[in-house]
């Protein structure tokens, strides 16, 4: 797997390009996600600072969160509880995430990526330098 890879999951995410995406996590799980938390949690982390005011309190992280659930019928599936703690945990409350599997830490990351990139709707220029910004956070953890 490489960079490039998880930079198109990324802009498949903000394109709302679901076919695309769920083939690159099919194609990135298989590879185990090597390198490619580094890279998710970084744009994951950047898209909820980019979101969420300093002040951001769990009411506010909740109502987001049961707001987001709503729009889709399988809502009940999306993990809210580990969802919040993933958010709050890259607001400052790293402790949140002890007790997330990895498998569902990543799920969440990729959908409320997709989520937050989609309510921004970047432009393309916006959208390549958030990924390169991803990017270059990523690497100084690879």
């Amino acid at each position: 797997m490489t960079v490039q890879t998880l930079s198109e999951l990324i802009r498949a995410l903000a394109r709302a390009d679901w076919d695309t995406a769920e083939a690159l996590v099919a194609e990135i799980g298989r590879g185990g996600w090597v390198g490619g938390l580094q890279v998710i949690g970084a744009a994951f982390t950047l898209a909820v600072h980019r979101h969420f005011p300093a002040e951001a309190t769990p009411s506010d992280v909740a109502a987001w969160v049961s707001t987001t659930r709503a729009r889709y019928q399988d809502g009940e599936t999306l993990p809210a509880l580990e969802m919040e703690g993933l958010i709050r945990a890259a607001l400052g409350e790293p402790e949140l995430i002890d007790n997330i599997p990895a498998e569902t830490m990543i799920a969440a990351e990729v959908f409320v990526l997709g989520q937050l990139l989609l309510e921004k709707k970047l432009t393309p220029a916006e959208l390549d330098e958030f990924v390169a910004e991803a990017e270059e956070v990523a690497a100084e953890y690879m």
